[in-house]
């Protein structure tokens, strides 16, 4: 009886062995990297957007997803359609995924060790930065208070000049449509003719407020007024929003601004000035670009990517 007794005793301690090797072999912890090429290809819409947010390739990324994939044994995009899209499973890990990153990086941050220690070079033009950007970048500083911020406001040009020598890390920039290699498109901006007074438009040759060259808003203007075949001059040309705004108001002449930044005391103006063609703004990252600037890349692309806010 006692052999039997312990004989018993033997089996019920080895299957509970079983069950723990079990149960530890079906316990797997999640890369906290994967889930973050999962939450910004789900947000940026594309693996290759994704890809230049986080500073990799996009065959980089899709090895990630299937990693992840095969970690959760589940697919988590349905890759059949011309547009990316998520399968139930992906659907149901999204919420969950956003909340360990959250909490991961209010961790890092709480502790002030990790990737979140460092600087970020940021770039933009001078519109977008002062219309847009001061709450975005107030709200990442207070996340992160170890991650130091360096802004820099210029024309385009200038900015992806300052990228190709290193000196920033990541930039907005004003694009043609036509381009899209240049940056990951964040949103499309309207263009409109704003005044003090409707009226100035019956003045020849037109008034016209620009920035100096080689803005976007100004070849704009004067692109669309030279093929409407109407007569202008620069009455008044300056880099600065401010100073272009206060040309405006003093009813110096004609200027051309986002339709959501045209300000409510001033005037909109359709015909017959020619209609402006849009402009994009896409954000540029530096290749390789990734810690502290890919985090704050990803937050910028999340904060703007349906359209920024009136002012």
């Amino acid at each position: 009886m006692a052999s039997t007794a312990t004989a018993f005793q033997f089996i019920g301690v080895m299957k509970i062995i079983k069950d723990c090797n079990d149960v530890a072999a079906r316990r797997v912890n999640l890369d906290i990297d994967l889930l973050r090429a999962f939450v910004t290809v789900v947000e940026a819409g594309s693996f290759t957007r994704a890809a230049a947010l986080l500073g990799r390739t996009q065959p980089a990324i899709s090895l990630q997803i299937r990693r992840l994939e095969d970690q959760l044994r589940s697919p988590l995009f349905d890759r059949g359609g011309k547009v990316i899209g998520l399968t139930t499973e992906g659907a149901g890990l999204l919420p969950q995924a956003r909340r360990l990153l959250r909490l991961n990086d209010e961790i890092i941050s709480t502790l002030g060790e990790g990737d979140l220690e460092g600087e970020v070079r940021f770039g933009a033009p001078e519109d977008i930065a002062t219309m847009h950007l001061p709450g975005i970048l107030g709200a990442f500083a207070r996340s992160h208070p170890r991650i130091k911020l360096s802004v820099t406001c210029d024309y385009t040009a200038n900015l992806l000049d300052q990228m190709s020598r290193g000196m920033l890390d990541l930039t907005l920039i004003k694009r043609e449509p036509v381009e899209p290699a240049l940056g990951v498109r964040v949103w499309s901006e309207p263009l409109v003719w704003v005044a003090l007074d409707s009226s100035i438009t019956e003045t020849t040759p037109l008034p016209l407020i620009v920035a100096p060259a080689p803005d976007i808003y100004r070849k704009r203007a004067l692109a669309a007024l030279q093929e409407a075949g109407i007569a202008f001059r620069a009455s008044f040309t300056s880099p600065s929003l401010a100073g272009q705004l206060a040309a405006l108001r003093a009813g110096l002449g004609v200027g051309v601004l986002p339709a959501a930044m045209a300000p409510r005391d001033l005037a909109v103006i359709g015909g017959p000035l020619p209609k402006l063609i849009d402009s994009e703004i896409a954000l540029v990252t530096a290749r390789g670009a990734g810690g502290p600037a890919g985090l704050l890349a990803q937050e910028v692309l999340r904060a703007l990517e349906r359209g920024p806010a009136p002012p």
